[in-house]
C-alpha cells in the first residue's frame, strides 16, 4: 500500500510506516537531502493527493507550540494545522495528522516512553482509522534526554523542556541512537518524531485496511 507523507521533514515518521510495510513517497518545501525514501520537493498544500491509499500530514507546529504560546505571538502563525485538515477530509483518503501538545486535535497522545526511548517528544495524532492509545511511562525514563534544538551537544545537567533534570545527547551519533534516525543529521532529529510512532500507528492502519469484512 502506498502513503503520502507531507510536511515529511527528515522522515521520523516515514521510516515508521516503512516497517509498518507501506511504500512511502516524501514531500516538503525543502530539501531533504538525507530523506531516506523517495522524495518530491514541492507545496505540501498543493501537491496532489491523488494514487495514495492512506495519508501522513506533520503541518508546521508554530502556531501552536509551547514557545510561541508562551511568547504570545501565536495569532501571528499561518494555521496550517487547520487547512491541512481540511484537505485531507476533502481527499477521500484514509488519512493520520501529526502536531504538538496544545493544538486543536480530537487526538491520541504518542510518547517515548511508551516505546522504551529515553526521550519524550509527546505528540499528538489524529486520524480516520481507529488508533488505541497507550500510557506514558514516564517513571521507568524519570531524566528523559532533550533532543530539541539544532545548537551543540552539551554534556551538563540541564531542565528539559519535557520535565524533569536531563542533558543534551553528547554526540551526533548518541542523538540518532536516541531517535533511532541513523540517516539524519541534527536538524532532522531535532524536528523529527521517532519511528516507533508511526511504525505503531501504521500496522494499525495496515490491519483495519487489509482484514476483510466479516461475511467476506
Amino acid at each position: 500500500m502506498k502513503l503520502l507523507d507531507l510536511f515529511c521533514g527528515a522522515g521520523g515518521a516515514a521510516m515508521g510506516y516503512h516497517r509498518a510495510g507501506f511504500e512511502v513517497v516524501g514531500v516538503d518545501i525543502n530539501p531533504q537531502k538525507n530523506y531516506p525514501f523517495e522524495f518530491v520537493q514541492a507545496d505540501a498544500m498543493t501537491f496532489p493527493l491523488d494514487g495514495f491509499d492512506v495519508i501522513h500530514a506533520s503541518p508546521p507546529c508554530q502556531r501552536y507550540s509551547a514557545l510561541n504560546r508562551g511568547l504570545g505571538n501565536t495569532d501571528e502563525k499561518p494555521d496550517l494545522l487547520s487547512a491541512t485538515r481540511n484537505r485531507l477530509e476533502s481527499s477521500g483518503v484514509q488519512w493520520v495528522l501529526e502536531n504538538v501538545i496544545g493544538s486543536p486535535m480530537g487526538a491520541v497522545l504518542l510518547c517515548g516512553s511508551m516505546f522504551g526511548l529515553n526521550v519524550r517528544r509527546h505528540r499528538l495524532f489524529e486520524s480516520t482509522v481507529f488508533i488505541w492509545g497507550q500510557q506514558c511511562r514516564h517513571s521507568v525514563y524519570p531524566t528523559p534526554i532533550d533532543v530539541s534544538g539544532t545548537g551543540s551537544f552539551q554534556h551538563s545537567p540541564r531542565k528539559t523542556k519535557t520535565g524533569g533534570k536531563g542533558r543534551k545527547p553528547k554526540s551526533l551519533d548518541e542523538a540518532r541512537a536516541l531517535m533511532d534516525m541513523e540517516w539524519s543529521d541534527r536538524r532532522g532529529i531535532s524536528q523529527a518524531i521517532p519511528p516507533a510512532y508511526t511504525e505503531y500507528i501504521g500496522r494499525q492502519i495496515m490491519a483495519a485496511l487489509t482484514t476483510p469484512e466479516p461475511g467476506r
